[in-house]
């Protein structure tokens, strides 16, 4: 179903505004959009595989995407290292086209695109604790769409987000993510907004896979250590709310459609708050990691994930430089 309200130009949040930079990108990205969606989704899913192609022939970071996958998969041999590389490059593209279609479809195209397995029942059986839940996942499958596919099944949900640096682009997508019903905290709103709303027993959605340079702890990921954010460990063990890995992998076949699922995710709790954190961080990656192992294509290896190296014992780390 279109939806000819969003079809209004979005207001910037205050304090940032748009250059005329910002201005010509968010006129070209809406442009893309009206063609996307002016296609039969089979042919915007073609046409969003041809653009990952292209910026595949381009070399468009693909040294970063083959290093991190060699890293990954040590013993894979070249063949399939570039197979998989132009496939992820292939799956980012359709999975651009299908969030701009999104952005003039309703919560109940959401429905019809997803499929809700794993431990849906511990979802609903947490939330009648009374204590929120935290839904964890990565840049694998489509994210965006996790998120939506739980508000779509009407259980509140708000996504911590990082701000986009268009201003416009931002109050886009943050205009379709709450149109389909997922509220927005921003990354330095969280440490005072995710308490609030999981004591009103929200569901609270968390991307959590990013290198976090020297604020995070090292656990491992595909067999090397991963700075990694704690900060859903850490919201999860101070205030008792339940923790599910959570992804939204595109199925194979006719039609664009999605398995959403997720699993509770428990770790003995010692009393240490750090260990736990770490035991709990750990434990969410290796999850995440199991689910990539099923479709590693799917997964954004554009992102440099292990940049930021283990401190030598005795030493504080240093911060990573910023992402290329």
């Amino acid at each position: 179903m279109k939806n000819d309200v969003n079809d209004a130009a979005p207001a910037p949040r205050p304090g940032k505004k748009p250059r005329f930079a910002h201005r010509l990108e968010f006129g070209l990205t809406r442009s893309l959009e009206a063609a996307v969606s002016s296609l039969p989704e089979g042919a915007a899913d073609d046409f969003g595989a041809g653009l990952g192609r292209m910026a595949y022939r381009l070399k468009l970071r693909r040294d970063v995407v083959e290093s991190n996958l060699r890293l990954a998969y040590p013993a894979a041999d070249p063949a399939w290292i570039h197979a998989t590389a132009r496939a992820s490059y292939e799956h980012l593209g359709r999975e651009a086209a299908a969030m701009l279609r999104l952005a003039r479809l309703d919560r109940q195209a959401v429905i019809d695109r997803t499929d809700v397995t794993g431990d849906w029942p511990k979802l609903e059986a947490a939330l009648a604790g009374g204590k929120g839940v935290l839904l964890v996942t990565g840049h694998y499958g489509n994210w965006e769409l996790a998120a939506a596919a739980v508000a779509a099944r009407g259980i509140p949900i708000a996504a911590i987000v990082r701000r986009q640096g268009n201003p416009l682009f931002d109050a886009r997508l943050t205009a379709t993510r709450e149109r389909l019903g997922v509220q927005t905290i921003s990354q330095r709103e969280a440490p005072s907004r995710v308490p609030r709303f999981l004591r009103q027993n929200g569901v609270v959605g968390i991307v959590g896979d990013q290198d976090a340079r020297g604020a995070g702890i090292f656990v491992p990921f595909f067999g090397r250590p991963a700075s990694t954010h704690r900060g859903p460990a850490v919201f999860s063990l101070r205030f008792g709310a339940p923790a599910f890995a959570c992804v939204a992998r595109r199925l194979p076949g006719p039609g664009v459609r999605y398995r959403v699922s997720g699993q509770q995710v428990d770790v003995p709790r010692t009393g240490r708050l750090d260990d736990d954190v770490e035991a709990l961080t750990a434990a969410l990656a290796a999850r995440l990691e199991a689910e990539i192992r099923e479709a590693p294509e799917q997964y954004f290896w554009f992102h440099r994930r292990w940049k930021s190296k283990p401190p030598v014992e005795g030493q504080t780390p240093l911060p990573a430089a910023p992402d290329e």
